[in-house]
Protein backbone atom coordinates (compact mmCIF):
# COMPACT_ATOMS: atom_id res chain seq x y z
CA UNK A 1 0.00 0.00 0.00
CA UNK A 2 1.44 3.35 -1.04
CA UNK A 3 1.01 6.54 0.95
CA UNK A 4 2.77 8.81 -1.56
CA UNK A 5 0.33 10.61 -3.85
CA UNK A 6 2.34 12.04 -6.74
CA UNK A 7 0.85 14.18 -9.49
CA UNK A 8 2.03 17.15 -11.59
CA UNK A 9 5.52 17.05 -10.03
CA UNK A 10 4.05 17.35 -6.54
CA UNK A 11 3.89 14.68 -3.82
CA UNK A 12 1.57 14.42 -0.81
CA UNK A 13 1.79 11.85 1.97
CA UNK A 14 -1.75 10.67 2.65
CA UNK A 15 -3.16 8.23 5.21
CA UNK A 16 -6.64 6.91 5.82
CA UNK A 17 -8.02 7.61 9.27
CA UNK A 18 -7.53 6.14 11.77
CA UNK A 19 -3.90 5.62 10.74
CA UNK A 20 -2.99 1.92 10.86
CA UNK A 21 0.49 0.54 10.20
CA UNK A 22 -0.85 -2.51 8.33
CA UNK A 23 -3.48 -0.65 6.26
CA UNK A 24 -3.83 -2.05 2.73
CA UNK A 25 -6.17 0.70 1.48
CA UNK A 26 -5.08 3.98 -0.13
CA UNK A 27 -6.30 7.34 1.13
CA UNK A 28 -7.24 8.47 -2.41
CA UNK A 29 -8.65 6.98 -5.60
CA UNK A 30 -8.59 7.58 -9.34
CA UNK A 31 -11.55 9.91 -8.95
CA UNK A 32 -9.42 12.30 -6.91
CA UNK A 33 -6.73 12.13 -9.62
CA UNK A 34 -9.27 12.74 -12.39
CA UNK A 35 -10.69 15.84 -10.65
CA UNK A 36 -7.23 17.25 -9.94
CA UNK A 37 -6.03 16.64 -13.50
CA UNK A 38 -9.12 18.33 -14.92
CA UNK A 39 -8.83 21.40 -12.70
CA UNK A 40 -5.10 21.72 -13.38
CA UNK A 41 -5.82 21.68 -17.13
CA UNK A 42 -8.32 24.52 -16.65
CA UNK A 43 -5.42 26.76 -15.46
CA UNK A 44 -7.60 28.66 -12.99
CA UNK A 45 -6.29 31.76 -11.21
CA UNK A 46 -5.10 31.42 -7.63
CA UNK A 47 -7.20 32.51 -4.68
CA UNK A 48 -10.56 31.00 -5.62
CA UNK A 49 -13.16 30.01 -3.03
CA UNK A 50 -13.53 26.27 -3.62
CA UNK A 51 -16.23 24.16 -2.00
CA UNK A 52 -15.41 20.44 -1.75
CA UNK A 53 -18.17 17.97 -0.93
CA UNK A 54 -17.46 14.53 0.55
CA UNK A 55 -13.65 14.57 0.38
CA UNK A 56 -12.81 11.14 1.76
CA UNK A 57 -9.47 11.58 3.56
CA UNK A 58 -8.11 14.88 2.31
CA UNK A 59 -6.50 14.35 -1.10
CA UNK A 60 -8.61 17.13 -2.62
CA UNK A 61 -8.39 19.35 0.45
CA UNK A 62 -4.61 19.11 0.63
CA UNK A 63 -4.14 19.64 -3.10
CA UNK A 64 -6.33 22.71 -3.55
CA UNK A 65 -5.63 24.41 -0.20
CA UNK A 66 -2.13 25.29 -1.45
CA UNK A 67 -3.47 27.97 -3.81
CA UNK A 68 -7.12 28.51 -2.85
CA UNK A 69 -9.49 29.11 0.05
CA UNK A 70 -11.10 25.74 0.65
CA UNK A 71 -14.28 24.79 2.48
CA UNK A 72 -15.02 21.08 2.92
CA UNK A 73 -18.44 19.69 3.73
CA UNK A 74 -18.72 16.07 4.86
CA UNK A 75 -21.06 14.01 7.03
CA UNK A 76 -18.19 11.81 8.17
CA UNK A 77 -16.35 12.36 11.45
CA UNK A 78 -13.61 10.06 10.16
CA UNK A 79 -13.27 12.16 7.01
CA UNK A 80 -12.95 15.31 9.13
CA UNK A 81 -10.22 13.70 11.22
CA UNK A 82 -8.43 12.28 8.17
CA UNK A 83 -8.49 15.63 6.38
CA UNK A 84 -7.14 17.43 9.46
CA UNK A 85 -4.38 14.84 9.92
CA UNK A 86 -3.28 14.93 6.27
CA UNK A 87 -3.34 18.74 6.11
CA UNK A 88 -1.06 18.90 9.13
CA UNK A 89 1.22 16.12 7.90
CA UNK A 90 1.75 17.88 4.58
CA UNK A 91 2.04 21.39 6.11
CA UNK A 92 -0.94 22.57 4.08
CA UNK A 93 -2.95 25.70 4.86
CA UNK A 94 -6.02 25.13 7.01
CA UNK A 95 -9.44 24.59 5.43
CA UNK A 96 -12.91 25.26 6.81
CA UNK A 97 -14.56 21.99 7.85
CA UNK A 98 -18.38 21.80 7.88
CA UNK A 99 -20.95 19.02 8.00
CA UNK A 100 -23.37 18.55 5.13
CA UNK A 101 -26.17 19.83 7.37
CA UNK A 102 -24.44 23.22 7.68
CA UNK A 103 -25.23 26.16 5.42
CA UNK A 104 -23.25 26.41 2.18
CA UNK A 105 -20.86 29.42 2.24
CA UNK A 106 -22.05 32.64 0.60
CA UNK A 107 -19.09 32.93 -1.76
CA UNK A 108 -18.25 29.92 -3.93
CA UNK A 109 -16.29 30.08 -7.21
CA UNK A 110 -16.04 26.33 -7.87
CA UNK A 111 -17.69 23.20 -6.44
CA UNK A 112 -15.98 19.80 -6.46
CA UNK A 113 -17.88 16.71 -5.34
CA UNK A 114 -17.20 13.08 -4.64
CA UNK A 115 -20.68 11.67 -5.37
CA UNK A 116 -22.05 9.99 -2.22
CA UNK A 117 -23.37 6.44 -2.33
CA UNK A 118 -26.65 7.38 -0.66
CA UNK A 119 -29.09 8.94 -3.17
CA UNK A 120 -31.01 10.69 -0.38
CA UNK A 121 -27.78 12.38 0.68
CA UNK A 122 -26.95 13.24 -2.93
CA UNK A 123 -30.42 14.72 -3.51
CA UNK A 124 -30.10 16.80 -0.34
CA UNK A 125 -26.70 18.15 -1.39
CA UNK A 126 -27.85 18.95 -4.93
CA UNK A 127 -30.91 20.78 -3.64
CA UNK A 128 -28.80 22.83 -1.25
CA UNK A 129 -26.35 23.72 -4.02
CA UNK A 130 -29.22 24.82 -6.26
CA UNK A 131 -30.42 27.28 -3.63
CA UNK A 132 -27.02 28.61 -2.59
CA UNK A 133 -24.68 28.64 -5.61
CA UNK A 134 -24.66 31.09 -8.50
CA UNK A 135 -25.89 29.64 -11.79
CA UNK A 136 -22.54 30.46 -13.45
CA UNK A 137 -20.47 28.56 -10.87
CA UNK A 138 -19.05 25.29 -12.27
CA UNK A 139 -19.98 22.16 -10.32
CA UNK A 140 -17.83 19.13 -11.11
CA UNK A 141 -18.55 15.74 -9.54
CA UNK A 142 -16.82 12.37 -9.84
CA UNK A 143 -17.50 8.72 -9.17
CA UNK A 144 -16.75 5.30 -10.57
CA UNK A 145 -18.29 5.05 -14.03
CA UNK A 146 -20.28 1.96 -13.02
CA UNK A 147 -21.91 3.96 -10.19
CA UNK A 148 -23.06 6.83 -12.43
CA UNK A 149 -26.38 5.57 -13.77
CA UNK A 150 -28.97 7.42 -15.83
CA UNK A 151 -30.92 7.80 -12.56
CA UNK A 152 -27.89 9.55 -11.02
CA UNK A 153 -27.73 12.05 -13.89
CA UNK A 154 -31.48 12.56 -13.63
CA UNK A 155 -31.05 13.61 -10.00
CA UNK A 156 -28.45 16.18 -11.07
CA UNK A 157 -30.75 17.51 -13.77
CA UNK A 158 -33.90 17.58 -11.63
CA UNK A 159 -32.47 19.03 -8.42
CA UNK A 160 -29.48 21.03 -9.67
CA UNK A 161 -29.55 21.90 -13.38
CA UNK A 162 -27.88 21.49 -16.76
CA UNK A 163 -25.74 18.33 -16.60
CA UNK A 164 -23.23 16.60 -18.92
CA UNK A 165 -20.59 13.90 -18.43
CA UNK A 166 -17.02 13.20 -19.46
CA UNK A 167 -15.43 10.17 -21.01
CA UNK A 168 -14.33 7.49 -18.57
CA UNK A 169 -10.75 7.55 -17.27
CA UNK A 170 -9.38 4.79 -15.02
CA UNK A 171 -12.97 3.56 -14.62
CA UNK A 172 -14.14 6.97 -13.31
CA UNK A 173 -16.29 9.63 -14.90
CA UNK A 174 -16.78 13.35 -14.29
CA UNK A 175 -20.19 15.00 -14.11
CA UNK A 176 -20.44 18.69 -15.06
CA UNK A 177 -23.39 20.71 -13.85
CA UNK A 178 -24.70 24.19 -13.06
CA UNK A 179 -27.25 25.32 -10.47
CA UNK A 180 -29.87 26.55 -12.93
CA UNK A 181 -32.85 24.18 -12.95
CA UNK A 182 -36.35 25.60 -12.80
CA UNK A 183 -38.48 25.30 -10.78
CA UNK A 184 -36.30 24.99 -7.68
CA UNK A 185 -37.33 21.81 -5.87
CA UNK A 186 -37.63 22.05 -2.10
CA UNK A 187 -36.21 18.93 -0.42
CA UNK A 188 -36.92 18.13 3.22
CA UNK A 189 -33.99 16.64 5.13
CA UNK A 190 -36.40 14.45 7.12
CA UNK A 191 -37.78 11.01 6.34
CA UNK A 192 -40.21 9.88 9.05
CA UNK A 193 -41.76 6.43 9.45
CA UNK A 194 -43.08 4.13 12.21
CA UNK A 195 -41.37 0.84 13.08
CA UNK A 196 -43.83 -1.97 12.37
CA UNK A 197 -44.85 -3.84 15.50
CA UNK A 198 -43.23 -1.30 17.83
CA UNK A 199 -44.28 1.90 19.58
CA UNK A 200 -41.46 3.73 17.80
CA UNK A 201 -41.44 6.51 15.20
CA UNK A 202 -38.14 7.39 13.57
CA UNK A 203 -36.88 10.51 11.82
CA UNK A 204 -33.96 9.95 9.45
CA UNK A 205 -31.72 12.71 8.14
CA UNK A 206 -30.46 12.28 4.55
CA UNK A 207 -27.29 10.24 5.11
CA UNK A 208 -28.55 7.88 7.83
CA UNK A 209 -27.92 4.22 7.02
CA UNK A 210 -31.15 2.38 6.14
CA UNK A 211 -32.99 5.67 6.45
CA UNK A 212 -36.08 4.60 4.50
CA UNK A 213 -36.79 1.32 6.28
CA UNK A 214 -35.45 -0.84 9.07
CA UNK A 215 -32.53 -3.04 8.05
CA UNK A 216 -32.97 -6.76 8.65
CA UNK A 217 -30.17 -7.03 11.18
CA UNK A 218 -31.57 -4.27 13.39
CA UNK A 219 -35.06 -5.81 13.10
CA UNK A 220 -33.73 -9.18 14.31
CA UNK A 221 -31.80 -7.63 17.20
CA UNK A 222 -34.85 -5.58 18.26
CA UNK A 223 -36.65 -8.86 18.97
CA UNK A 224 -33.91 -10.03 21.35
CA UNK A 225 -32.98 -6.93 23.36
CA UNK A 226 -33.01 -7.68 27.09
CA UNK A 227 -34.84 -6.14 30.02
CA UNK A 228 -32.21 -5.66 32.76
CA UNK A 229 -33.61 -4.09 35.96
CA UNK A 230 -30.12 -3.35 37.33
CA UNK A 231 -28.81 -1.75 34.13
CA UNK A 232 -27.62 1.81 34.86
CA UNK A 233 -26.08 2.71 31.49
CA UNK A 234 -25.57 1.32 28.01
CA UNK A 235 -23.80 2.41 24.81
CA UNK A 236 -25.18 2.00 21.29
CA UNK A 237 -22.04 1.83 19.15
CA UNK A 238 -22.67 2.58 15.47
CA UNK A 239 -26.12 3.81 16.47
CA UNK A 240 -27.48 4.90 13.06
CA UNK A 241 -30.93 6.38 13.63
CA UNK A 242 -30.94 5.13 17.24
CA UNK A 243 -33.66 2.52 16.86
CA UNK A 244 -31.85 0.01 19.11
CA UNK A 245 -31.31 2.67 21.76
CA UNK A 246 -34.97 3.67 21.65
CA UNK A 247 -36.18 0.09 22.11
CA UNK A 248 -33.57 -0.63 24.79
CA UNK A 249 -34.57 2.60 26.53
CA UNK A 250 -38.23 1.55 26.49
CA UNK A 251 -37.35 -1.83 28.01
CA UNK A 252 -35.01 -0.26 30.60
CA UNK A 253 -36.42 3.15 31.63
CA UNK A 254 -33.87 3.50 34.43
CA UNK A 255 -30.84 3.32 32.11
CA UNK A 256 -28.76 6.25 30.87
CA UNK A 257 -28.02 6.10 27.13
CA UNK A 258 -24.97 6.99 25.03
CA UNK A 259 -25.20 6.81 21.22
CA UNK A 260 -22.05 6.89 19.09
CA UNK A 261 -21.65 7.02 15.31
CA UNK A 262 -19.18 8.47 12.83
CA UNK A 263 -21.99 10.10 10.82
CA UNK A 264 -23.00 13.53 12.10
CA UNK A 265 -26.48 13.01 10.62
CA UNK A 266 -26.84 9.65 12.36
CA UNK A 267 -25.91 11.17 15.71
CA UNK A 268 -28.43 13.99 15.29
CA UNK A 269 -31.13 11.58 14.09
CA UNK A 270 -30.52 9.33 17.11
CA UNK A 271 -30.75 12.32 19.46
CA UNK A 272 -34.03 13.45 17.92
CA UNK A 273 -35.48 9.94 18.01
CA UNK A 274 -34.52 9.29 21.63
CA UNK A 275 -36.10 12.56 22.73
CA UNK A 276 -39.22 12.03 20.59
CA UNK A 277 -39.82 8.44 21.73
CA UNK A 278 -38.53 8.53 25.32
CA UNK A 279 -39.12 12.13 26.36
CA UNK A 280 -36.93 15.04 27.45
CA UNK A 281 -36.21 13.73 30.95
CA UNK A 282 -33.98 10.79 29.98
CA UNK A 283 -30.21 10.90 30.51
CA UNK A 284 -29.07 10.88 26.86
CA UNK A 285 -25.73 11.63 25.19
CA UNK A 286 -25.13 11.40 21.42
CA UNK A 287 -21.55 11.66 20.15
CA UNK A 288 -19.85 11.72 16.74
CA UNK A 289 -16.63 9.77 17.17
CA UNK A 290 -14.25 7.13 15.83
CA UNK A 291 -15.71 4.11 17.63
CA UNK A 292 -15.04 4.70 21.36
CA UNK A 293 -11.78 6.65 21.12
CA UNK A 294 -11.11 8.72 24.26
CA UNK A 295 -13.87 7.01 26.25
CA UNK A 296 -12.82 6.04 29.79
CA UNK A 297 -12.35 2.39 30.70
CA UNK A 298 -14.97 0.50 32.69
CA UNK A 299 -17.80 3.00 32.33
CA UNK A 300 -20.74 0.84 31.18
CA UNK A 301 -22.47 -2.48 31.73
CA UNK A 302 -23.65 -3.05 28.16
CA UNK A 303 -22.64 -2.19 24.60
CA UNK A 304 -24.96 -2.78 21.64
CA UNK A 305 -23.23 -3.06 18.27
CA UNK A 306 -24.44 -3.49 14.69
CA UNK A 307 -21.08 -3.05 12.91
CA UNK A 308 -20.66 -1.73 9.36
CA UNK A 309 -18.46 -3.74 7.02
CA UNK A 310 -17.33 -0.89 4.77
CA UNK A 311 -15.52 2.41 5.13
CA UNK A 312 -16.43 4.92 2.43
CA UNK A 313 -16.63 2.58 -0.60
CA UNK A 314 -14.09 0.00 0.60
CA UNK A 315 -15.22 -3.29 2.18
CA UNK A 316 -13.22 -3.93 5.34
CA UNK A 317 -13.53 -5.67 8.72
CA UNK A 318 -11.14 -3.44 10.67
CA UNK A 319 -14.01 -1.22 11.88
CA UNK A 320 -15.79 -4.17 13.50
CA UNK A 321 -12.53 -5.27 15.14
CA UNK A 322 -11.93 -1.78 16.56
CA UNK A 323 -15.54 -1.65 17.79
CA UNK A 324 -15.10 -4.95 19.62
CA UNK A 325 -11.77 -3.90 21.16
CA UNK A 326 -13.13 -0.52 22.24
CA UNK A 327 -16.26 -2.14 23.66
CA UNK A 328 -14.19 -4.47 25.83
CA UNK A 329 -12.20 -1.48 27.07
CA UNK A 330 -15.26 0.52 28.20
CA UNK A 331 -17.13 -2.42 29.74
CA UNK A 332 -17.07 -3.00 33.47
CA UNK A 333 -16.06 -6.44 34.69
CA UNK A 334 -18.97 -8.73 33.94
CA UNK A 335 -20.33 -6.27 31.38
CA UNK A 336 -21.70 -7.55 28.09
CA UNK A 337 -21.24 -6.77 24.41
CA UNK A 338 -24.26 -7.67 22.26
CA UNK A 339 -23.44 -7.93 18.53
CA UNK A 340 -25.56 -8.58 15.45
CA UNK A 341 -23.87 -9.66 12.22
CA UNK A 342 -24.22 -11.69 9.04
CA UNK A 343 -23.33 -15.32 9.67
CA UNK A 344 -20.64 -15.36 6.98
CA UNK A 345 -18.68 -12.60 8.77
CA UNK A 346 -17.89 -15.06 11.62
CA UNK A 347 -17.76 -12.45 14.37
CA UNK A 348 -17.75 -15.34 16.86
CA UNK A 349 -14.13 -16.05 15.93
CA UNK A 350 -13.06 -12.44 16.54
CA UNK A 351 -14.99 -12.18 19.80
CA UNK A 352 -13.59 -15.51 21.08
CA UNK A 353 -10.07 -14.33 20.40
CA UNK A 354 -10.74 -11.07 22.24
CA UNK A 355 -12.95 -12.11 25.16
CA UNK A 356 -12.16 -15.82 25.45
CA UNK A 357 -14.13 -18.64 23.84
CA UNK A 358 -15.93 -19.62 27.05
CA UNK A 359 -17.25 -16.06 27.47
CA UNK A 360 -18.88 -15.83 24.03
CA UNK A 361 -22.26 -17.37 23.28
CA UNK A 362 -24.96 -17.27 20.61
CA UNK A 363 -28.11 -15.51 21.81
CA UNK A 364 -30.18 -16.14 18.69
CA UNK A 365 -29.80 -16.79 14.99
CA UNK A 366 -31.61 -17.27 11.72
CA UNK A 367 -30.51 -18.20 8.22
CA UNK A 368 -28.80 -14.84 7.64
CA UNK A 369 -27.94 -13.28 11.01
CA UNK A 370 -26.53 -14.29 14.35
CA UNK A 371 -26.67 -12.38 17.66
CA UNK A 372 -23.64 -12.91 19.86
CA UNK A 373 -23.00 -12.02 23.50
CA UNK A 374 -19.47 -11.54 24.86
CA UNK A 375 -18.84 -11.05 28.59
CA UNK A 376 -15.84 -9.16 29.97
CA UNK A 377 -14.21 -11.50 32.44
Amino acid sequence: MTIEFSLHQRTLTLHRYPVRSNDTLQAWDAGDEYLINHIEEMALPDGLDILILNDQFGALSCWFSAKHQVTVMSDSYLAHQGITHNLQQNHCPAVTLLTTMDAIPNKVDLVLMQIPRNNRHLTWQLSQLRQAVDAKTPIIAVNKAKEIHSSTLNLFSQYLGNTTTSLAWKKHRLVFSFADCSPVRDVSPDTVWPVAGEQIELNNLPNVYSGENLDQGARFLLEHLPTLPELAHFIDLGCGNGVLSVKMGQLNPQAAITCVDESFMAVESARQNLVHNLGNERDIECVANNCLDQFDAGITELVLCNPPFHQQQAITDHIAWQMFCDAKQVLKKGGKLLVIGNRHLRYDIKLSRLFGKSLVKTVAGNQKFVILEAIKG
